[in-house]
């Protein structure tokens, strides 16, 4: 009896031991997603491995697939009569015997032709039949193939919606651990060479709410150890910074034709707000990258918060356990190509004013109207010879409110860095809260990292177009080659 009460306490305490020790296990599960990431990487897109070989199509011929045996002669064919028989008038009974038998044989004959040409129709429509179906498959893999070559094609040519879909497919080879959300999403702007990523984040649920397990002896239960919840925050932290640094890895890895050089990464998590009990999406990460500064990150070594936060300047909730958002470097709709297309197939269709035809006056006006109707208080105080408009525009709202330096710029080129240091400048000498660039074009990789960390936003042609449905203005921006 003692033996038996000894062996189940000791079953007992090796169970607290196992539930800890899982709980340990997903803790390491979740600090060396990155190092788990950079062991087996995702690879890039193979065109090649997207094409489809035709199947064969098999002909099923069955017993048709040999001719019918013919009928045989000897298997007709009376025996002769002996000596006696012949005696017995056995002579005319063969004859008479042989008469039938050449008369069977000759139906057997004539069965066999109509069989065998029956069997040879059969075959023959069989084969059609398979010869239909495996053009008909050739045809649907040389579709196939056709549209990967254009894909590929479109990829080169940093088409949007082909680029987009490119690293779709990279960002989507990325796995995850048991129990994360696997939607993520991918829009490219060839404007900037900028790509924006938006990943869902798992809840900070996922990290064990438990530090260790232990038996009472007394109550004979398991009772868990709550784990910290500065604990539980460091160790979420730490995970979504693997995860956009995972990202990047991702994205810069599989660009073989160096078509990004800018990384927007925002991570959201899907959640109720518990004091209105709807649905929410907080941002709890967002940074931006370029290929320039991700380049020299020794990935095995470096802490992952600190790269984040202190290399890429990103911006990291402070408490996820209370959905305490951030606000994005770039809201991703402004990348999304399922909303922003700038170039019109059939332009000349369509009626929206092309913000490449107006005028300096024209697009100051624009702008202007464009932030009066986003809420601002707008100020419009000098213009450029070049075609931009310098204003301050200010937000009324309460405690989040104030003043802001807007500069546009009507452009068909990369906006200078000088511009956004310019931008940069005047917004500390008119000691306003932010600085807004917004521009017809875009950005290059030199203006997105002088702007990391700083109070400025960076808004891009398709950035504009994306504001503009928003606040259902018509606009669309079509480069029109000169005469």
């Amino acid at each position: 009896m003692r033996e038996q009460v000894k062996a189940y306490e000791q079953g007992r305490i090796a169970q607290a031991a196992g539930m800890t020790g899982a709980t340990d296990q997903r803790v390491r599960e979740l600090t060396g997603l990155l190092a788990t990431a950079l062991a087996s990487p995702a690879a890039g897109v193979n065109f090649d491995a997207l094409k489809r070989r035709p199947p064969i199509i098999p002909i099923e011929l069955g017993a048709d697939s040999q001719p019918l045996p013919p009928p045989r002669w000897e298997n007709f064919e009376p025996p002769p009569p002996g000596v006696v028989g012949r005696l017995l008038g056995g002579e005319a009974r063969h004859l008479r015997e042989r008469a039938a038998a050449e008369s069977a044989f000759a139906a057997a004959v004539e069965r066999h032709r109509t069989d065998e040409i029956a069997r040879q129709q059969r075959a023959t429509e069989a084969r059609r039949v398979q010869s239909q179906h495996q053009s008909t498959a050739n045809e649907e893999a040389a579709r196939h193939n056709a549209s990967v070559d254009r894909f590929a094609a479109a990829v080169q040519a940093t088409d949007r919606h082909a680029v987009s879909h490119y690293f779709q497919l990279v960002i989507d080879q990325v796995r995850d651990p048991q129990g994360f959300p696997r939607k993520r999403l991918a829009g490219y702007v060839p404007e900037s060479t900028l790509l924006a990523v938006e990943w869902r984040l798992p809840p900070t649920t996922i990290v064990p709410s438990e530090k260790s397990y232990k038996w009472i002896k007394s109550r004979d239960e398991i009772d868990g150890v709550a784990r910290p919840i500065t604990e539980i925050r460091k160790i979420y932290q730490t995970l979504v910074a693997q995860i956009a640094l995972r990202a990047l890895t991702a994205v810069f890895t599989a660009d073989r034709f160096s078509l990004v050089t800018t990384v927007v990464f925002n991570g959201i998590v899907d959640a109720i707000d518990p004091s209105t009990g709807q649905a929410i999406e907080p941002c709890l990460i967002t940074l931006r990258a370029t290929r320039e500064q991700f380049a020299p990150l020794v990935l095995r070594q470096l802490d992952p918060v600190a790269c984040v936060r202190k290399y890429f300047a990103a911006d990291v909730s402070p408490h996820p356990d209370e959905l305490q958002a951030v606000p994005p470097v770039m809201e991703f709709k402004m990348a999304d190509p399922r909303i922003i297309d700038p170039v019109d197939v059939i332009s000349n269709l369509d009626k929206r004013p092309n913000l490449l035809e107006l005028s300096p006056k024209e697009f100051e006006h624009f702008v202007h109207n464009l932030f009066d109707r986003m809420g601002f208080d707008t100020k419009i105080f000098r213009a450029d010879g070049d075609g931009g408009v310098d204003c301050v525009a200010y937000d009324p709202t309460p405690i989040r409110g104030g003043k802001y330096v807007i500069q546009a710029k009507l452009y068909n080129k990369t906006v200078p860095p000088t511009a956004v240091r310019d931008l940069f400048g005047t917004m500390q000498h008119e000691g306003a809260k932010s600085g807004i660039l917004i521009t017809t074009s875009g950005f290059g990789p030199s203006s997105y990292q002088f702007a990391n960390g700083k109070p400025l936003q960076l808004i891009d042609g398709s950035g504009l177009l994306a504001l503009c449905q928003d606040y259902n203005i018509p606009a669309r921006i079509v480069h029109v080659p000169k005469k």
